[in-house]
């Protein structure tokens, strides 16, 4: 694994890389509450196939980290990623995970010439989202903890005592096996850096998505513009079934924005899949690929 800090539309971002830079780019965008280095149980495995890029998201790690909600609207975050990508050759492959799922549709929905094929893992595309988690069902039942994290103190809330409840809400209800001590103090390392908790937070006060109440649908919710969100090239979906907070429900429909949809299941896995079975997602990705 190589770091190097590059500038991106004039703010500085630090990016991971493995592998030849030569091989064709794979653009590996992490979630909450991780970073560039949470790629690394999985890019070694793809690393014989792609060039693996894995920049830590604005707001995140060693990024620049701007202060105020409106600096983490999503196309802000594509904007990022996108002059990332006009570095490496391209079109180019791009994986994303939880928030970095977002942040990939995003590139695949409003910059398709910068994308040859989308892969998600554990992720969302927010039209079907957003109908899951208006339905006040059992998406919007797992979706609570959303509310919770856009609260004014959540920062202080889950920074106290050495970051005890973001390490608890980090490990609940899914399997962290792989979370060794040390790995647990890195992210620990990477949250403590200067307002980057608060930045890191920013991304889900900035999301127009609403999230309904246990048993009370809403039908407020403005319909979101399909044209607009359509995921014209070849799109792959790997999921871990076990994930407490994404269910399947929230990928219901996706086939009416994907017309190119490969749905893999990874078995014995959760929201973690890259870090439980990296070489199953890692063979599910080269298989796709040559296909």
């Amino acid at each position: 694994m190589e770091s190097n800090f590059t500038d991106l539309n004039g703010q500085r971002f630090l990016v991971r890389s493995w592998g030849d830079p030569d091989l064709p780019p794979l653009l590996m965008l992490h979630g909450f509450p991780e970073y560039g280095g949470a790629w690394r149980d999985l890019a070694p495995y793809l690393s014989t196939t792609f060039y693996c890029v894995a920049p830590d998201q604005r707001g995140y790690g060693q990024s620049w980290a701007p202060e105020g909600i409106g600096h983490y609207a999503l196309s802000k975050l594509v904007t990022d990623m996108a002059a990332l990508i006009d570095r490496l050759s391209h079109p180019v492959t791009v994986l994303g995970h939880d928030w970095g799922a977002s942040v990939a549709y995003g590139l695949a929905m409003f910059r398709p010439e910068l994308v040859s094929r989308l892969i998600i893992a554990n992720g969302v595309h927010p039209a079907p989202f957003q109908r899951a988690m208006a339905a006040g069902g059992a998406q919007s039942e797992a979706s609570q903890y959303i509310n919770a994290l856009r609260a004014p103190d959540a920062a202080t809330h889950l920074a106290a005592d050495n970051f005890a409840k973001l390490e608890k809400f980090f490990r609940f209800g899914m399997g962290t096996d792989w979370l060794s001590d040390a790995q647990m103090q890195d992210y620990r390392t990477e949250w403590a850096r200067p307002g980057r908790l608060e930045a890191m937070l920013n991304w889900y006060r900035a999301s127009p998505l609403v999230v309904a109440k246990p048993g009370e649908p809403r039908t407020d919710v403005p319909e979101l513009p399909k044209d607009r969100l359509m995921v014209r090239c070849p799109h792959l979906l790997l999921w871990g079934r076990d994930d407490k907070a994404l269910l399947p429900e929230s990928t219901e429909g996706l086939e009416e924005f994907a017309p190119d949809l490969t749905r893999i299941d990874i078995p014995n896995a959760d929201h973690w899949l890259h870090h439980q079975q990296p070489t199953a997602v890692a063979q599910a990705i080269t298989d796709w690929i040559a296909r």
